[in-house]
């Protein structure tokens, strides 16, 4: 698995690790993130079984796992959360796992000792280290309880499967989008089918663009950054969402 230094300031950065060549073809890839304040680290949408020796060697070759104090679930997908168990044996015993109240009961299915932190609806502050981060609702973009987390100091929004996008095997060694316009094929397909509410959609978008940010990084292919963030911003704005049956058509 490949590891994306993507922020540096002092000890504040973040590391993206993904496009693992060893992954098997029908394992979706995922990107897992990290946050390092200090000696502590947050880990953002640790991943499933699956990628779990590969993200963990990986991981380890750029921090002590001792650092791992905090883990932020988006939401309750299996590529999402499914490895939390494991996660927990090689990390300090108290661990912090943020997830929304919502999908907690769910998520305890295969991990019933996790210490929990139930993130209301409205979203909630996280400090760590120097730094604050902030859990911000972006609920029905796709999960009923759903959250982004924002990096007021580092200016990045990590986004869940908010501008994710499904790419080809192999089409990139970059983490960056570098022509959005052809990178609309590989987002189009999944906005169209997973995301199913246009005033959700406008409510995000509308908070979003509030906030100063610099880098949108998705859980699924490639991140935006500088003048990419408001392209996506606005061609999400424009898309026609489906919902149901429609997206079957």
């Amino acid at each position: 698995m490949k590891c994306f230094p993507i922020f540096q300031k002092g000890d504040h950065q973040w590391f993206v690790f993904g496009q693992d060549p060893d992954r098997p073809e029908y394992i979706i890839d995922t990107n897992q993130v990290v946050i390092q304040s200090g000696n502590q680290a947050l880990l953002c949408d640790p991943g499933g079984l699956e990628v779990f020796p590969a993200m963990m060697a990986a991981l380890t070759e750029v921090m002590p796992i001792d650092n791992v104090r905090h883990i932020f679930l988006s939401h309750q997908d299996p590529d999402v959360s499914s490895a939390l168990p494991v996660w927990r044996q090689v990390c300090p015993p108290n661990l912090d796992v943020y997830l929304s109240w919502l999908w907690q009961g769910f998520v305890r299915h295969f991990d019933s000792e996790a210490k929990m932190i139930s993130v209301p609806d409205q979203g909630m502050p996280i400090r760590m280290g120097k730094i604050e981060l902030k859990l911000l609702p972006a609920h029905y973009l796709h999960s009923s309880g759903n959250f982004n987390l924002w990096d007021p100091a580092a200016r990045i929004l990590f986004s869940g499967d908010i501008g994710a996008a499904v790419l080809p095997a192999g089409l990139t060694d970059n983490i960056f989008v570098t022509d959005f316009a052809s990178h609309i094929q590989y987002l189009e397909p999944f906005h169209k089918r997973w995301m199913g509410s246009p005033p959700a959609r406008d409510a995000w978008i509308a908070m979003v663009r509030k906030l100063p940010i610099e880098m949108i990084v998705p859980q699924h292919g490639l991140l935006f950054r500088g003048d990419d963030v408001k392209r996506f911003l606005d061609w999400f704005a424009e898309l026609e969402l489906c919902g149901g049956l429609a997206s079957i058509a």
